[in-house]
């Protein structure tokens, strides 16, 4: 935990220096599972009752968001004891972001059971289009948000803090705002579908997965082997990521399907295929450093 040492009329923090994932951040955790449970509510309904409530409800979406924000909540909880915050301004964005992820959760959820597009409905009454433009708001207000929680971990002396972890977080955060792009291309234009067949919400989604993936190699690579070797490991594997999300953003841009063949596919393809590598090769040396005397910390 965090102590507060007063000097010469000035507080001044002293953060821990090896913080912990999820620590003291119950109440994240908790408004992550929600996301779950209105997912798992959702496909009980789908499975006996079908997805589709006309004229516009289609609980599919409703689905894929909720466990969307759920992971994406419970990866943030992970990663806030990272971010070296003072107490006061740990709880304010907290507090604020579960306010701003039950917003959505609710607006997606019972707009979808009541038959409407929570988003872009073309039969709601005034209040629909009202609470619609809210939740174009708050999606707003969360990039801006954790923006400014990313730029955190990039700060002068980040990398005291469990440095492979904050390495691999700094990847991630890269991806995060690429999905905030694609999220904001989706508000502008009112639709998730662009050209023929380009759907935004892949370029939306796969960025988030950087948030768990290159953290993840680095905390696998933390103990037991050379800084200089980690490191590469770590960069390579969130440079891939990038290079994977760059390249199915611009298969959306002109238009095509992510399962359409192309040269930015097979690109896609190959970055994905060297993180599976170094996804291999990281777990193989968590195994043989887990019996260390020190053992690994979470």
């Amino acid at each position: 935990m965090s102590e507060e040492i007063t000097i010469a009329d000035e507080s001044v923090v002293v953060r821990n220096p090896t913080p912990t994932f999820f620590e003291g951040e119950k109440g994240m955790v908790i408004a992550g599972f929600l996301g779950f449970i209105l997912g798992g509510i959702c496909t009980i309904y789908s499975i006996f009752f079908g997805a589709v409530i006309p004229p516009e409800g289609d609980l599919t979406k409703a689905i894929s968001f909720n466990f969307a924000i759920g992971l994406f909540l419970l990866t943030t909880a992970a990663i806030i004891p990272f971010a070296g915050l003072r107490p006061g301004r740990s709880r304010f964005f907290t507090r604020s972001y579960i306010i701003l992820a039950l917003y959505s959760y609710g607006i997606e959820t019972i707009q979808h059971f009541r038959g409407l597009d929570p988003r872009f409905s073309q039969h709601g009454q005034v209040w629909d289009l009202v609470f619609g433009g809210i939740f174009a708001l708050v999606a707003i207000l969360m990039i801006v948000y954790y923006a400014f929680f990313g730029w955190t971990f990039f700060r002068e002396g980040a990398m005291k803090r469990r440095s492979s972890i904050i390495l691999g977080i700094r990847y991630g955060m890269i991806t995060t705002m690429m999905s905030f792009a694609a999220g904001l291309w989706i508000i502008a234009i009112q639709s998730r579908y662009t050209g023929v067949a380009g759907n935004i919400i892949w370029v939306h989604g796969l960025g988030f997965h950087g948030l768990q993936l290159v953290p993840l190699i680095g905390w696998l690579l933390e103990k037991g082997i050379s800084g200089k070797r980690k490191n590469r490991l770590i960069h390579v594997t969130g440079i891939a990521w990038i290079l994977v999300v760059l390249c199915i953003g611009v298969q959306t841009i002109m238009g095509h399907s992510i399962f359409d063949v192309s040269i930015m596919m097979l690109l896609a393809y190959s970055f994905v295929l060297v993180c599976v590598v170094t996804s291999i090769t990281a777990f193989f040396q968590f195994l043989q450093n887990r019996d260390m005397p020190n053992g690994l910390n979470m």
